[in-house]
């Protein structure tokens, strides 16, 4: 508990100061000490910013309040014992650090390439809950070694798995009505990725959309 708290704390912290200098005359910024932050997606800058339009509203794909449950069912704040609940601010730390060249950092968009197609956040990578579930037609086993291998560092031998030196994961999808990263990230627990590196951006799409962050497409 004193490794979670104690790195959220950092990113914090690391978050806060790094980009005081970067703020700027605008009317809306991220919190009082941060108005963007510059990140590399798909080896291009991109800046993350909210939108100073104070009339604009939240886009039509995240407007409805009622969704049919299942699927789309309100998840719980601990998606798994050990793995760290996150919100805006500390995603935003990932984002820079990996930006800044930690390639320990791994930020993950869990949702099918459809709703990847009308925007995600900067910097994240692709990977479809139906990649690691096994229930599920996209499901491979061959192609869930390459993953935890080729992607996240995790190294295998006479089937015996080795995350010692294996990526932070960052997960997000939809919201907090969504099932898609949750089931990534339950999936891997159950494969023996250590919990403690792995986090959950909970709000997702919403609450991201909700607060006029910037997105890109593909």
């Amino acid at each position: 508990m004193f490794y979670k708290s104690s790195l959220l704390g950092a990113c914090f912290v690391a978050l806060t100061f790094s980009q005081m200098a970067l703020a700027k005359d605008l009317k809306v910024k991220i919190s009082p000490e941060i108005s963007e932050i510059s990140v590399q997606h798909n080896g291009k800058p991109v800046t993350i910013k909210r939108i100073q339009d104070q009339k604009n509203t939240v886009v039509e794909d995240y407007a409805l309040t009622s969704r049919a449950c299942p699927p789309f069912c309100v998840q719980p704040i601990e998606v798994a014992p050990g793995v760290t609940t996150i919100g805006e601010l500390e995603l935003l730390d990932f984002l820079q650090r990996k930006s800044d060249g930690d390639e320990s950092i791994l930020i993950i968009d869990s949702r099918t390439p459809d709703w990847v197609e009308k925007g995600t956040i900067p910097s994240a990578t692709n990977l479809p809950w139906t990649k690691l579930h096994p229930q599920s037609d996209g499901y491979e086993p061959i192609e869930v070694e390459g993953i935890l291998t080729l992607q996240f560092n995790a190294t295998v031998s006479d089937g015996i798995w080795n995350f010692s030196n294996a990526k932070t994961l960052v997960f997000f999808c939809n919201g907090p009505w969504c099932g898609q990263s949750p089931t990534n990230i339950k999936a891997l627990v159950n494969l023996g990725y250590p919990a403690h590196k792995m986090f959950w951006y909970r709000g997702g799409m919403q609450s991201w959309q909700s607060l006029g962050l910037t997105t890109v497409k593909p």
